[in-house]
């Protein structure tokens, strides 16, 4: 490829090499269209909030979850598609049933009930009855200073991080649960970060499947409580819990913009929520605005020279579930070399730039690009940032190599933390902030998938592992089972 190249042969030939990969013409041209477009005729805010008066929740494997599958696919005919396909996968689908904790001292009867929520992938039964060990943030040296102490025991950790040392990285709620499993504990209690007695949910399961160990989530007023009674005398945490569990058909939708050449460009986002709320921010902000790109390139014409998939994935809750089967299927059909980039939408708002996830050979692309969305609307930003992570759909594209962008998306504190929660509904949705995600993510969108050449390219097996543990993600993905290298 040339523009790798060209990348360091200074100023004069990396604008010529961009020049070769962007028509600035076309580009100028084809987003003011766009901006236009979207800004008279986004459908995103009106039809999120239709399906959230009409849906619901979106859980996968529900009854909720398949009305959802069938909106999405009846609004992507009605914006033109004719190509729209259901993805059918397997999945073995989770819903909460009863669950209660008690905690009391060792030698009183001085019995306290405390508001509790279970997370996903806990047993279809447990009663656990034991003694209470505070592991802070959870994080492995926590559970390293405590090691002696939580075989047999129920932990107590932190979902977010709290007066933990600058720079130090949190794990998600499935990798501490992990731990908690690896150090012999017998159940995990995690404590809210949200203030306002908020429960929050979410999968404890690292793979999908269920766990052996009850995990349940209090509100931090009830953590502060637990732990100064803690402090005082040793406590016994008792749990009771129910829950259904069993195999059913899930199902991705897939709209197809074709292009002029085999090559793709996916852009998708989950489709699915959990049960307490409706899903509106996580993940009807990316999911619906999705949707609503789809609807401004058929409304436009566009024909780009890459082809484009537009993807609502089921099952991410539960662990990436439906971005899982669309790699494997691409993968067992042979054509997962055609897709050249993945563009997630996750609880995407208010765009001010791009994500490019490790990639710096696209950095002075993207910069390019911005400028020219800058002539369009000076209010969009052009910030670029360079991190890979993990935990959303497009980490098994990346895990094959494959380029992934995330926008760099902006949410009011206190809206971004209700995700999970009951608190995320719709009047948490702000208008201009989703459309602003369709107008930004539509025209980085057509750039790449309009571009005569990417200055990437997918990475091979050994260049992927290398990648990963570079950007910090191996102990992450040896604790999610996803590490597939011997060391």
């Amino acid at each position: 490829m040339k523009a790798p190249i060209c990348r360091f042969a200074g100023a004069a030939v990396v604008f010529f090499c961009l020049t070769a990969a962007v028509d600035r013409d076309t580009l100028e041209a084809v987003f003011s269209r766009i901006n236009n477009e979207v800004q008279v005729h986004s459908k995103a805010y009106e039809t999120l909030g239709d399906a959230t008066r009409q849906i619901g929740h979106r859980l996968t494997g529900s009854a909720n979850g398949e009305k959802a599958e069938d909106y999405a696919f009846r609004l992507l005919q009605s914006y033109g598609f004719r190509d729209v396909a259901f993805q059918p996968f397997e999945a073995e689908a989770w819903s909460r049933d009863t669950v209660s904790l008690t905690i009391a001292p060792r030698k009183s009867d001085n019995f306290q009930d405390y508001p509790v929520v279970a997370l996903a992938h806990s047993p279809v039964q447990a009663h656990v009855n034991a003694d209470l060990v505070d592991v802070g943030n959870g994080l492995e040296a926590d559970f390293e200073s405590v090691k002696d102490r939580v075989k047999g025991k129920t932990v107590l950790a932190n979902l977010g991080l709290v007066a933990a040392a600058p720079g130090t990285k949190n794990l998600h709620r499935s990798e501490k649960t992990a731990l908690a499993i690896r150090y012999g504990a017998s159940g995990i209690i995690f404590v809210s970060a949200i203030p306002g007695n908020v429960l929050l949910t979410g999968t404890a399961s690292v793979t999908g499947a269920l766990i052996p160990i009850p995990a349940l989530c209090i509100s931090a007023e009830s953590g502060q409580t637990i732990r100064e009674w803690l402090a005082e005398e040793k406590l016994i945490a008792m749990v009771d819990m129910q829950n259904k569990s069993r195999n059913v058909s899930c199902r991705n939708v897939v709209a197809t913009l074709k292009g002029r050449t085999k090559e793709k460009i996916v852009i998708g986002g989950h489709l699915d929520s959990w049960d307490l709320g409706t899903g509106a921010i996580d993940n009807g902000l990316g999911s619906f605005a999705i949707m609503d790109i789809a609807r401004a390139f058929k409304k436009l014409g566009l024909k780009p020279r890459r082809t484009i998939e537009f993807v609502l994935f089921m099952g991410e809750e539960q662990g990436l579930l439906g971005s899982k089967a669309y790699v494997r299927k691409a993968k067992e059909e042979g054509h997962i070399d055609r897709v050249r980039y993945m563009l997630n939408l996750d609880m995407t708002n208010q765009p001010s730039g791009v994500n490019i996830a490790g990639r710096g050979e696209m950095e002075a692309f993207f910069q390019e690009v911005g400028r020219k969305m800058q002539e369009v609307d000076p209010n969009y930003k052009n910030e670029i940032a360079n991190k890979a992570g993990l935990h959303s759909d497009h980490q098994p594209f990346m895990l094959e190599g494959i380029p992934t962008l995330m926008p760099l998306g902006h949410l009011p504190p206190m809206v971004g933390m209700t995700y999970h929660t009951n608190l995320d509904r719709f009047d948490k949705v702000d208008k201009e902030g989703i459309r602003n995600t369709v107008r930004y993510t539509a025209m980085l969108l057509y750039a790449l998938a309009d571009a005569k050449d990417l200055p990437v390219q997918t990475l091979n097996d050994e260049a992927t592992k290398d990648f990963l543990i570079k950007q910090g993600l191996k102990e992450e993905l040896k604790l999610g089972k996803d590490w597939r290298w011997s060391e």
